[in-house]
């Protein structure tokens, strides 16, 4: 994976709304389709104990989607190799075991040299423990609110209804 796959213009610093990312199906995404929404950015995997996450982001999806809201789903094979299928192959994993709807990308690195942009802007704008800007693991959650800004970084052991607060807190602001 290059970071052609991902671009980023270089005149929208900071919110995530200069960015764009390859899909499963190939297709390219703008996140400047996220202005005025609220979303929960997630690198995921689909053979890691925290995969059967993916229900629980799919209810958020669900209950918030015509609020605004909308869950992104990252694939990552980084850690522990616990992505090593296709895009195709993740596509159909999350479709049959866990009905996913959610905007789910290509896989894509989040550390390293050749780490997708959209994280190292993720990662930059919202450090873990100790201002360290690496990703743990999988399934580590980036919320952005409405006007594009980073606000909050959750661990991979959050599990996603334990954010359902503070996303429904960011829902009710207007950007």
């Amino acid at each position: 994976m290059t970071n052609s796959d991902t671009t980023v213009s270089t005149d929208d610093h900071v919110s995530i709304y200069g960015f764009e990312a390859k899909q499963l199906d190939g297709t390219s995404y703008s996140f400047n389709d996220l202005r005025d929404k609220v979303a929960l950015i997630v690198n995921v995997a689909s053979k890691c104990g925290f995969t059967p996450q993916y229900q629980q982001l799919q209810e958020l999806y669900d209950r918030y989607t015509a609020r605004g809201f909308v869950v992104m789903g990252f694939p990552c094979n980084q850690f522990g190799m616990q992505e090593p299928g296709s895009d195709a192959e993740i596509g159909q994993f999350c479709s049959l075991n866990y009905g996913v709807t959610f905007p789910m990308f290509a896989k894509i690195d989040v550390n390293g040299q050749n780490a997708n942009p959209v994280f190292s802007f993720l990662k930059k704008n919202a450090p873990g423990l100790l201002g360290t800007e690496a990703i743990k693991w999988n399934f580590t959650k980036f919320l952005v609110d409405r006007s594009g800004k980073v606000v909050d970084r959750f661990a991979p052991s959050t599990s996603p209804n334990q954010i359902a607060n503070e996303i429904e807190l960011l829902l009710g602001q207007q950007g």
